[in-house]
């Protein structure tokens, strides 16, 4: 029985051998046989290399999320809305005057971007780009002037009175700071009511 098994392995090796003999390979039977290996030789090394070829795409996809964030954290955050704008004329109230102050001294040089709220025409649009590029000019900037744009997005804002009222609520709702009457540990707190 093992000389039977053994005879047929050696007649396996040499169908096998006479098949991969250089004969056998003619430019008309190639038929991709090289760019097969190659093909097996870069997956070989891909998979020797697991997983560093993939960790980058992986931190790019956790990481592409937060920077859309970012960027429309940004953008919120430097968007000028029409209660800061003078009604009519467009021209910057102080709460504006402020805002671009802070963007054009303080904001990193990579976010120093101003979005204006677009009026309800075309010229009051125009106006308040026009008082923000003249309050640009008013300043000494160290780089050159941000760049303006004009937004449809607007500013979520609520009434102060309204503000007020949800604070003052929620502060008169709030329990009054104790202490534990017993400590982590078990033993008797310090305090007595």
């Amino acid at each position: 029985m093992r000389r039977t098994n053994l005879i047929g392995r050696l007649m396996i090796a040499v169908v096998v051998m006479s098949v991969f003999t250089p004969t056998a390979f003619t430019n008309t039977a190639d038929a991709g046989w090289n760019e097969f290996w190659a093909k097996v030789g870069v997956g070989h090394q891909r998979n020797n290399a697991w997983p560093d070829p993939f960790n980058e795409m992986d931190a790019m996809g956790v990481i592409m999320p937060f920077e859309a964030q970012k960027q429309n954290g940004w953008a919120l955050h430097n968007t000028l809305a029409g209660h800061q704008f003078r009604p009519g004329d467009g021209a910057l109230k102080t709460s504006g005057q402020q805002a671009l102050a802070w963007i054009a001294y303080q904001a990193p040089a990579s976010r120093r971007f101003v979005n204006v709220e677009r009026g309800r025409t075309e010229q009051e649009t125009q106006a308040r780009i026009e008082a923000v590029r003249q309050m640009f000019d008013q300043f000494e900037l160290d780089g050159p002037q941000p760049m303006i744009a004009v937004t449809d997005k607007k500013m979520p804002t609520a009434p102060g009175d309204w503000a007020t009222k949800v604070n003052r609520t929620w502060l008169e709702q709030m329990a009054l700071p104790k202490l534990p009457s017993a400590s982590a540990a078990g033993t008797a707190s310090a305090t007595r009511n």
